[in-house]
């Protein structure tokens, strides 16, 4: 059996070789997920900020986006001026402060709108480098707190748009709308399907040369009857390029194109003429003393009319009086049989009595 004594110290390695352990899983854990140099002295610099916008501590500061540090501190710097209301305490390494000249600037800057914020400083041209404690001069963050802003909006509308989507969504679902009963409506399916079913028939029927356009499609003979169409088109075509025929000669012949234009002519001298008031037709449309004396012929012509239509004058007693056109019916017959017995016995009413005295 082991002594006290050898028990004690078999304990108290264990225990140093567990702490030891502990302390290497920890530098292990440190180099592998952190940034900083585990003995590397450290530097820190300022800038001065009007908004922190949501920056943290921790959050990485970048040279032009590669990482030189961290965020050490942001807190209010307590000055009047509305461009220095935050200051922002940044760790670098030593060996870093000599690439950063001392005119570069740093602004708060996103991996996209809802990133984890971080200093990104802007490497500047001064041959002078930043010192320990120094500050970098700050971009104005207005135009980064737009396009956050900016952001939000978006992410309301979309947000808005996502709602009225889900809202249809359910209408869908629900049967509402000509969507809705597509989707849900048995009868709406069966009438399609009955439609693609009859519409399979008309093109097996297509397919097997039956009907017009299965014939049309199929139909050696009418494919050549349609090509001699063609065929014969394109010769009156041709024909008609080479000036034959009719409108050959309309479009190739010059003297007919002489002609047309000469017509042409004349009909524009025409109607130069009418509206000069020239000739007879010019005269009538462009002549108001000729325009009143037929205007005030029309009008005596139209007084006359209302006054048959009322029965004055001859004409008018024999339009609407019906005794005088009786009287007029009854000489007409007494006449016609007159001259019917004059033509049955002319001696009758030719006869001459000579008398001598």
């Amino acid at each position: 059996m082991p002594s006290a004594k050898k028990v004690k110290w078999a304990q108290l390695r264990v225990g140093i070789m567990a702490i030891v352990a502990m302390v290497i899983l920890g530098i292990l854990i440190f180099l592998l997920t952190g940034s900083k140099a585990l003995f590397a002295k450290r530097a820190v610099i300022y800038t001065y900020l009007s908004d922190s916008a949501s920056l943290a501590t921790g959050a990485p500061v970048r040279l032009n986006g590669i990482v030189v540090g961290d965020v050490a501190k942001v807190e209010l710097s307590g000055l009047k001026d509305p461009r220095k209301v935050v200051r922002v305490a940044m760790s670098v390494t030593y060996d870093k402060l000599a690439k950063i000249p001392e005119d570069s600037e740093a602004a708060i800057s996103a991996e996209n709108v809802l990133g984890t914020k971080f200093i990104n400083i802007t490497m500047g041209r001064s041959p002078i480098t930043i010192k320990d404690g120094g500050t970098l001069p700050a971009k104005d963050t207005t135009e980064f707190e737009e396009v956050i802003q900016s952001g939000y909006d978006a992410l309301t509308a979309a947000r808005g748009l996502l709602k009225r989507i889900d809202a249809l969504v359910g209408e869908i679902e629900s049967g509402k709308g000509s969507l809705g009963k597509f989707l849900v409506d048995d009868e709406f399916y069966n009438r399609l399907t009955a439609t693609v079913n009859e519409t399979l028939k008309i093109a097996q029927a297509v397919n097997s040369g039956r009907g017009t356009i299965g014939r049309l499609v199929y139909d050696e003979r009418l494919y050549e009857e349609v090509r001699g169409s063609i065929q014969r088109l394109d010769s009156i075509m041709e024909n008609v390029e080479q000036g034959q025929g009719t409108v050959g000669k309309l479009l190739r012949d010059p003297a007919l194109y002489d002609d047309a234009r000469r017509t042409v002519a004349e009909l524009r001298r025409l109607a130069e003429d009418l509206n000069a008031g020239k000739g007879t037709a010019g005269k009538f449309l462009k002549d108001e003393q000729l325009y009143r004396e037929v205007n005030q012929t029309i009008a005596k012509l139209e007084t006359i009319l209302n006054r048959i239509n009322t029965g004055e004058g001859t004409i008018g007693q024999l339009l609407v009086n019906p005794s005088l056109y009786d009287s007029l019916d009854g000489a007409t017959q007494e006449l016609h049989g007159l001259m019917k017995d004059f033509r049955a016995n002319p001696k009758k009413f030719l006869r001459i009595k000579l008398s001598i005295f």
